[in-house]
């Protein structure tokens, strides 16, 4: 551990001493600008327009980055920001997964401005402690600590004393140097990287939480699109945050009864019938392995199948015997959902850290359909184990699953060999070789170094240095706008297509997931419905990250009699309780609509930022092949009865006695030909140009009109 003394007057690069102050209304009006190139320090206010039309969260994100760079900024450049928010309902103990932030910056992956929400205590106890955002820029020359008392009044640029790397001990060190004693350890918050988050393209960013009952710094992760990269780049170890005196009134609501009852509400409902839906509280996310898996959707062999028999040695059964049961599994105050489920004890097999018994928060639906399934490895321990050092090295698991996978159909292809993997033996299956390259990620050596630059970069590494066919590998290539897509096979829903393809940072389903309304319910029958989808969806759901909630409260729990509702899938009782506690705290009245015309507005934005930043254009709104169809004979065939009877039935072509070659060919026309025809009717609905552009009137509509984004569209129209 790191002694109290280590932390002098000497090692103080800048402080600041600020007034605290009473949040109002779920706002403090103020936010917290912190340069680590300069070491300035100072606040900034919260302007009316910015709660007007950005909310808070997502919104104050990209608003803050949009004024720090310009069109030229690169992920790299002292300009470049991290801004962290949570939003005016951020920080409530009365209802479920209020415990979310949304971090914004200049992707390394993408080079546009990228968003990645993530739980734990960091968030609020930064709200607490009088800044609805932190703005995060410059590019120190040595190693630094920020941070932040909220009950002092103080923030601190400090030179750095830490020795380790990875994230699971930097939590716990400084949750140490920055607490009393064990009970103060819950006051406290880390925002930190690991190891490989310097030297991979991928990195993320873990924010802990204290668990009471185990006695433990557990962490939460922000990661998707390099935010851990940036971290490191610009030389942070280490952003903390204490405040002491949480309660359930900080946030000064307008009606604190409206406040309490609608929370009441939904923690009975979640009593009531989360054994009966999906077992949150048994087994968080990895529910949804088995469900996938049955439903051809479950990503394998790098989005080949859907599918595989194997796939119940990595399902929900088997993980709840390995997750502590009984155990309240929230990551911040109040949230009786408790997905965030964790694997005690567990003895690591490989790496630094062999031979120590550590505390795995996981695994996530996604750890085990990425690192699992889609690797072809149906090896609960394995999963766990790579789990556990993606988080702590920094490494963002989707993007490490979908871009080992992408490697190892390379290999497998003959594209690249061990020659050129240094020795590794990079087959499906092979969990030897998926753990090395993780290790070496984590060193910042050999072939993980490489891979470590994602799927876009090595494509284009492959093709130049080893003659890779360009087609193939742009079909079989798993990234849309330089993002790794997360783990959901799209191949037979449309919708999902678009709900990956023409989201604004890249294939993250945290937009729009409307494969079972679409593929297995039929909701969705024509354009327009999907249309209607991709604009409803992806709004509602981005209204959680302008508000510090969490997404999975809304309809990963559902009340009993929601099947009545006029939309059930869009779960209205719930939406109404989220304009009962929008109201409750802000004192503002929405409606469903005006939820819509919130998110509206930051979406717009979101799509004009990357509009300047290059991108945001319809040749940028298509999607690699795999997630629409197959690619390869054998994937074809696998499924040959299915693709034969689309064919016939959809696209008027009798395949009897034609080769698989022509009936790929057609199919990948009717494919590809379906797919644009739904960027047009979601462009229509969403009020852009047929090159994806918001138009002037649509700005007008949503009272976006600002002189900075006329600038940008104006030039285009």
């Amino acid at each position: 551990m790191i002694s109290d003394e280590v932390r002098t007057q000497s090692n103080i690069i800048s402080e600041y001493r600020y007034t605290t102050g009473k949040i109002d209304k779920g706002y403090n009006n103020r936010t917290l600008y912190v340069n680590v190139g300069t070491g300035e320090i100072r606040e900034k206010p919260v302007t009316q327009m910015m709660k007007d039309k950005l909310i808070g969260g997502k919104g104050f994100g990209l608003w803050y980055l949009w004024n720090a760079v310009t069109p030229e900024t690169r992920w790299d450049d002292p300009e470049n920001e991290i801004v962290i928010s949570t939003g005016p309902l951020g920080g409530i103990t009365q209802y479920p997964g209020a415990g979310k932030s949304l971090v914004v910056t200049i992707s390394p992956l993408t080079g546009m401005p990228m968003d990645s929400n993530v739980g734990g205590h960091f968030g609020p106890l930064l709200k607490f402690a009088g800044f609805d955002s932190i703005e995060l820029q410059g590019k120190s020359e040595e190693d630094v600590i920020i941070f932040i008392d909220g009950n002092e009044g103080i923030v601190k640029i400090e030179k750095s004393p830490l020795k380790v790397s990875d994230s699971h001990l930097i939590g716990e060190q400084m949750a140490h140097v920055f607490s009393e004693n064990e009970e103060d350890k819950k006051n406290v918050s880390v925002v930190s990287t690991g190891s490989a988050a310097e030297h991979a393209f991928m990195g993320l960013l873990n924010f802990t939480f204290y668990d009471a009952r185990r006695k433990k710094i557990r962490m939460k992760q922000a990661g998707r699109g390099g935010t851990g990269t940036v971290f490191r780049n610009k030389r942070i170890k280490a952003l903390v945050v204490r405040f002491r005196g949480v309660n359930r009134g900080l946030n000064n609501p307008v009606n604190q009864d409206i406040l309490n009852e609608t929370g009441v509400k939904m923690h009975r409902e979640i009593h009531e019938n989360d054994a009966k839906q999906n077992r949150m509280r048994e087994v968080g996310t990895a529910g949804l392995i088995e469900i996938m898996n049955a439903y051809d959707l479950l990503p394998t062999h790098n989005f080949k199948y859907g599918s595989h028999r194997d796939a119940s040695k990595i399902s929900s059964e088997i993980f709840k015997k390995m997750v502590t049961q009984n155990m309240p599994d929230g990551c911040w105050y109040g949230c009786s959902l408790s997905c965030a489920k964790a694997v005690d004890n567990f003895e690591l097999k490989t790496g630094p850290y062999k031979g120590e018994k550590v505390l795995v928060d996981g695994p996530e639906y996604e750890n085990a359909a990425g690192l699992g399934a889609n690797l072809g490895i149906f090896d609960p321990q394995y999963v766990i184990e790579g789990n556990f050092y993606c988080d702590t090295y920094g490494i963002d698991t989707i993007s490490f699953a979908t871009t080992t996978a992408f490697i190892m159909e390379c290999f497998e292809n003959g594209i690249i060999n061990r020659e050129v993997t240094g020795g590794l033996d990079l087959k499906f299956g092979n969990r030897e070789a998926a753990l090395e390259l993780l290790h070496q990620m984590g060193r910042g050596e050999g072939f993980g170094k490489i891979a470590g630059l994602g799927v876009r970069r090595l494509k284009q590494i492959f093709i130049e240095k080893y003659g890779a066919d360009p087609g193939f590998l742009n079909d079989i290539g798993m990234e849309q706008k330089g993002l790794e897509y997360s783990q959901y096979l799209p191949k037979e829903s449309l919708a999902q297509q678009g709900g990956y393809g023409l989201t604004n940072k890249g294939p993250q389903h945290d937009e729009a997931w409307l494969i079972f309304m679409d593929m297995v319910n039929n909701q969705l029958p024509t354009f327009e419905d999907k249309a209607e989808a991709l604009h409803y969806f992806p709004m509602f759901r981005t209204w959680f990250g302008l508000n510090g909630l969490c997404k999975l409260p809304w309809n990963d729990i559902v009340p009993a009699d929601n099947k009545k509702e006029a939309d059930p899938t869009k779960v209205p009782g719930h939406v109404r309780n989220y304009v009962s506690i929008f109201y409750a705290v802000t004192g503002i009245q929405v409606d469903n609509d005006e939820i819509i015309r919130q998110s509206e507005r930051v979406y717009n934005l979101q799509r004009i930022f990357n509009v300047r930043m290059g991108c945001g254009r319809r040749v940028n709104d298509r999607v690699p092949y795999r997630s629409q169809g197959p690619v390869t004979v054998e994937e074809y065939e696998s499924r040959a009865e299915r693709y034969d009877g689309q064919l016939l039935e959809l696209a008027g072509f009798d395949p009897e006695g034609k080769t698989t070659a022509e009936k790929m060919a057609v199919l990948r026309k009717y494919r590809e030909d379906q797919y644009e025809k739904l960027i047009d009717a979601v462009y229509e609905r969403r009020g852009w140009t047929n090159n994806g552009i918001p138009t002037i009137k649509k700005l007008k509509e949503l009272g976006m009109d600002l002189p900075e984004l006329l600038a940008v569209v104006e030039k285009l129209q």
